[in-house]
């Protein structure tokens, strides 16, 4: 068995969610959302290019020469299927990887808010699930499609790089595209999207303006649309691709999400009071106050709207963490860490709620 397999299959053995392995150190697991050493034999540099060697798909060799990075998916039988990100650190290959579950988990096992399953009951719009890297966001992605596929006869279409979690069809017929592997670029393969025949597209990420162009188009036409994004909280969402096109197109875009956007879902990951990670969940419900504050330009409002929605359905963090402390489930010092106001949730726990959100609506 090589060194990577028996790495991996340790990493996987003790829950690992990601491997990490650079040169002339010992490897390091991420378990629980903590760092600790993997016990393994320190990898030489030419170790490490052994490794890169063996496992770089022969589409990717050519631009990692050249560019010195380069992600990918990497199936290790009997073992899992991993995310890959391959870089260089001070002129030696370094590795990054993620243990992908084959698994699709449901709303319960990921113990999300059960509410969030209506999700995959919306026909049409786009639902973006935000938060910082490794917060969870493609695997409650996973989540809605795995409840969209036990439920709905829809026709299925991804476009990932790479591929995180393989689907097998159930009611629905999914057809999954990798980056690299089955279209050249990101931009090509949301091109021919539209003729497809999807009802429901998953786009990996919104990383562009052609990627949120092709949302918007296709929540237009009546298609649902799910991806992720890099916002730490929801109502900075808006702003953050609205910062992708020059001025004179943003508020074409504003209203363009005015119209077509259902839901963006947050998270934090936090640990419980048995060490397992936890999600901390925020999430804003397109609205009839949130889509005139959209279309008026009051995107700095969206908060307040977050925060008194309560009845359609939204909730801030703050007012998931303080739920989490008094059920028990998380330490008053683990939500204070993770809390977007604690001096407000420290009120909060002693009973003391301030109706700052329904103020400013009101203003």
């Amino acid at each position: 068995m090589s060194i990577l397999k028996d790495l991996l299959k340790r990493a996987v053995e003790i829950g690992a969610s990601d491997i990490h392995i650079k040169p002339d150190k010992e490897p390091f697991f991420r378990a629980q959302g903590v760092i600790q050493e993997s016990g393994f034999d320190v990898l030489t540099p030419a170790g490490m290019s052994e490794i890169v060697d063996n496992i770089l798909p022969e589409h990717l060799v050519a631009s990692y020469k050249q560019e010195h990075e380069a992600d990918f998916s990497l199936q290790e039988p009997d073992v899992g299927r991993f995310r890959v990100n391959v870089f260089h650190s001070q002129g030696n290959p370094t590795i990054a990887m993620r243990h992908v579950k084959t698994e699709i988990p449901t709303f319960a096992q990921l113990r999300l808010p059960l509410h969030l399953a209506k999700l995959a009951a919306v026909p049409r719009g786009i639902i973006l699930l935000s938060g910082t890297t490794g917060s969870g966001k493609s695997t409650t992605l996973a989540a809605i499609i795995g409840e969209i596929n036990r439920t709905k006869r829809r026709r299925i279409i991804t476009v990932e790089d790479p591929v995180e979690y393989l689907f097998e069809d159930d009611q629905s017929l999914i057809t999954q595209r990798e980056v690299g592997l089955d279209t050249l670029t990101f931009d090509n393969a949301l091109k021919h999207l539209m003729r497809q025949d999807p009802d429901v597209i998953l786009i990996g990420e919104m990383r562009d303006a052609v990627s949120i162009r092709t949302a918007l188009l296709a929540a237009e036409t009546g298609h649902l649309v799910l991806s992720t994004l890099h916002a730490g909280m929801a109502n900075l969402a808006v702003p953050r691709m609205l910062d992708v096109f020059p001025a004179n197109e943003q508020d074409q875009i504003r209203m363009g999400l005015a119209g077509n956007l259902h839901a963006i879902v947050c998270q934090r990951l936090l640990q419980d009071i048995s060490g397992k990670l936890v999600p901390s969940v925020e999430i804003l419900i397109n609205t009839s106050t949130v889509r005139k504050l959209l279309e008026k330009n009051q995107i700095e409002v969206l908060s307040a709207a977050i925060e008194t929605g309560a009845e359609d359905g939204m909730q801030t963090f703050n007012q998931s963490i303080y739920e989490l402390i008094k059920n028990g489930t998380i330490t008053e010092e683990e939500g204070m860490r993770f809390a977007t106001n604690p001096e407000s949730l420290r009120m909060n726990l002693q009973g003391i709620f301030l109706d700052e959100g329904r103020r400013i609506l009101a203003q």
